[in-house]
């Protein structure tokens, strides 16, 4: 089951109190690259009938059946990386932290939802 930490929850309470957000829910996705590399994006959106719903730390979250299976096991955590640095991650709850993909369209990133944003390697499409 997909997860998140308390000071993820927090950032993410945080950011939908200041972008006007708090009434919709956090769509965390996930897509696998041709070499292997996982992608991750995360942003506010309205939940839609097919996608699985969790309330997690408070926090309303919406995943996409096509994302379901590659966000099992999954955390997401809100670190401070380099002094200063603050970003989400993305984690094998099993696994050493493997920093993820950043936002789609309208997401975290883009709307204030960290100092530094979602720490990644490029957006969602």
């Amino acid at each position: 089951m997909f997860t998140l930490t308390t000071a993820a929850a927090k950032q993410i309470q945080q950011a939908a109190n200041d972008s006007g957000a708090h009434e919709m829910a956090l769509r965390i996705a996930a897509k696998k690259d041709a070499d292997g590399a996982m992608q991750y994006g995360m942003g506010f959106d309205d939940p839609q009938d097919e996608d699985m719903k969790l309330d997690l730390e408070g926090v309303a979250v919406v995943i996409a059946g096509e994302s379901q299976e590659l966000l099992f096991d999954t955390v997401l955590d809100f670190v401070e990386l380099n002094p200063g640095e603050f970003n989400f991650i993305f984690m094998e709850s099993d696994h050493p932290a493997r920093v993820g993909g950043s936002t789609a369209p309208g997401g975290c990133g883009s709307s204030g939802c960290a100092s530094g944003g979602c720490a990644g390697k490029g957006a969602m499409h």
